[in-house]
Parts: structure tokens; sequence; C-alpha cells
């Protein structure tokens, strides 16, 4: 299937015309207008220093529903001793940094660049990309970031400095997101780490449906708090 290269307009081919690897398109820019444009679409951009900006639509897809979510028997006693305390947004900059230079098993380098950093630190301003931050003794010890649109939460990525730090902000997103009538987080590409917290797989076509009824609803900007 052919690949198609971006036009200067924001905007994209149909996701199903991606190829079976899931890519969809290749160049353009990160600008806010594109970025939420793709995420409408459920697509998403995923590249490396070495490559142009590539849009991805992969099917299947990984969602993790939030009822679906897994607590391990170690996880939920980390929960009770209250190890962590959790917040949202209140260090957007250190977590995308953070997710970019903790070093993860079995892979090599980061594909959140520079330009990455900067698109999604601005789509924070605008109120659609949110950091949830787990602290420990007064330092960043783990966390997550991510983008919301309407009742959709699109998990960027996560990265830990202590064990069960990133799990333990995962799961008070899970609450919180519960609590706010979400309808998923959106965890794009498969991960056996991914799989092993409940996410699973589902078609292109069925998650493109539930895209469009999250969309529906209206998106909750600005910066999150636990207390809201």
């Amino acid at each position: 299937m052919p690949i198609f290269r971006l036009v200067d307009e924001p905007i994209f081919p149909p996701p199903d015309y991606a190829d079976p690897s899931g890519l969809l398109a290749v160049g353009g820019d990160l600008s806010s207008e594109r970025l939420l444009e793709a995420y409408r679409l459920g697509i998403f951009p995923w590249y490396s220093d070495d490559q142009p900006i590539l849009w991805w639509s992969p099917d299947p897809r990984l969602v993790l529903k939030l009822d679906d979510f897994k607590v391990s028997r170690s996880l939920r006693k980390t929960l009770r001793k209250d190890v962590f305390k959790v917040t949202f947004d209140r260090a957007f900059e250190e977590v995308i940094r953070g997710c970019a230079s903790v070093p993860r098993e079995h892979q090599k380098g980061t594909w959140i660049t520079q330009e990455m950093e900067e698109a999604y630190i601005k789509l924070h301003g605008l109120g659609y990309a949110h950091s949830v931050e787990a602290w420990c003794g007064g330092e960043l010890a783990g966390g997550l970031y991510g983008v919301s649109l309407g009742k959709a939460f699109f998990g960027e990525s996560m990265f830990h400095r202590r064990t069960d730090a990133s799990k333990v902000a995962l799961a008070v997103l899970v609450k919180k997101l519960s609590d706010w009538k979400f309808h998923f987080i959106d965890a794009q590409m498969t991960t056996e780490h991914l799989l092993g917290l409940g996410a699973t797989e589902m078609s292109r076509r069925i998650f493109l449906r539930r895209l469009q009824s999250a969309l529906r609803h209206p998106t909750k900007r600005g910066k999150w708090r636990i207390e809201n």
C-alpha cells in the first residue's frame, strides 16, 4: 500500500489506508493544529531523530478499558502504603523529559525527539496534554503523559526511577478518568508490559467507532487537579 506524503495543510488520508505495519503517512509538522487533527482521526506520530515525521494508525490497536486495569498484589500493597504522592499537571516538562531520557529494557535510544518534546509542551500549554507525577521524598520518581480529547485519553509514554512509580501514577489516572466517565485510554502499540496491565487489542474499525463516540463529549481542557 502507498505511504502518503503530507502537504502543508493539517489534513490526513483515511486511517484505513495505512500499510500492514500501521504506517500511514510521512512528513508534515508537529503543529498543535495537526497533532489534534491526527488524534481525532486515530493517528499519532512516532519516529526517531534520523527519520522524517512518521504517522501511524495500527491495526489492531491497543486500548486500556478503564474497568480492565489490572492491579497486581504488589502494586496494591504499594498503593496501601501510600509510598508516592501523586499530582496532575504539576511537572509536565520534567515528565516528558524523564520519558525521553530514562533507559528502557530492550530499547535503545528514544522516539521522543526534541521536536516532540517542544510540540507536546505546547499542547500542554493549550490545555490538551497532561502529566501525572509520582513523587517520593519530594523528588519525581516516575510518571506519564498523554493527550485528552472528549472522553478519550491518548497515552504517550511513562517512566520510573523507583519501582512501581509509573504504575501508581497510572492507577491514580485510571481512577480519576473513571470518575470523569472517560471511555478508554488509547495505548497505541502493543507491548507485553501494557498487556500485563490489562490493555487489549481491538480492530482499527472498532477503535475508530469508539473514538468517535468519545469525541462527542466536551474536552476537559486546562490544568487537571486530583481534587477536580
